[in-house]
């Protein structure tokens, strides 16, 4: 190793050496003046000089200072570019990657030649979720893979375990969210329904609808069958 290998080496190791000081001040600082901040899971430099990201709870995300004398919460806007980077951040901090669905925990509602995929989180009590299968009744050649998340109560999880555990579950899911069929009573394992919660609570899935296409782009909200079938031809095209 020369010696122009021997001044490189030295100085990234000065450098690694000082960027783990002022990680470890930040978390000290953080951790004894807002202790409900718990643990840090990073911190790293962010682009703008001298502010610092501070990452906790998987994909929440604040600003400080080299000391940690300021805490900032919001969005780190670039003008330039007219881009939010905070929310780019956190979108793929949350990204789900399609292929690793636990896809044994979803039941599937198979259209057409069911060419096309689909993997939707839905509430069987969410008035937007009834409002978008009225409109997938229209989108043709999909499977559909169902992940019940009950987020809104008590009666969401009862309703969701009666339609997990029927014999044909596409048939109670579209009986009740089509024609307001009670879905009947019914027993049987529902652990797969503890862990869509767990996934949705992981990947901060925080309402209902929220779809996600084969291409990992993900969709929150009740859009139309027009906008499902624009995302899948994209989905296609690539």
């Amino acid at each position: 190793m020369n010696k122009l290998h021997m001044t490189l080496l030295a100085g990234a190791l000065l450098v690694a050496t000082a960027a783990g000081a002022q990680e470890a001040t930040i978390r000290k600082n953080l951790l004894e003046r807002i202790p409900q901040l718990q643990k840090i899971d990073e911190v790293s430099k962010s682009p703008i000089a001298g502010l610092y990201e501070v990452r906790v709870n998987g994909a929440d995300i604040y600003y400080t200072d080299a000391e940690a004398n300021y805490l900032v919460q919001g969005s780190l806007i670039d003008t330039k570019l007219k881009r939010n980077l905070t929310e780019e951040r956190v979108d793929k901090l949350t990204a789900i990657a399609f292929d690793a669905l636990p896809l044994k925990d979803a039941f599937t509602i198979v259209r057409g030649n069911g060419k096309r995929k689909l993997a939707v989180f839905e509430d069987p009590n969410c008035g937007y979720c009834k409002r978008f299968e009225e409109g997938m009744q229209k989108v043709n050649n999909v499977t559909v893979y169902m992940f019940l998340y009950p987020v809104l109560g008590p009666g969401s999880v009862e309703k969701s375990k009666n339609i997990w555990c029927a014999k044909d579950k596409g048939k109670a899911w579209n009986d009740w969210m089509l024609s307001d069929v009670e879905p009947a009573n019914a027993k049987c394992d529902t652990q797969a329904i503890d862990r869509n919660m767990a996934l949705g609570k992981k990947h901060k899935i925080s309402g209902t609808p929220t779809l996600l296409f084969s291409d990992g782009t993900r969709v929150p909200g009740a859009i139309g069958a027009e906008q499902v079938e624009q995302h899948l031809a994209q989905v296609a095209g690539k």
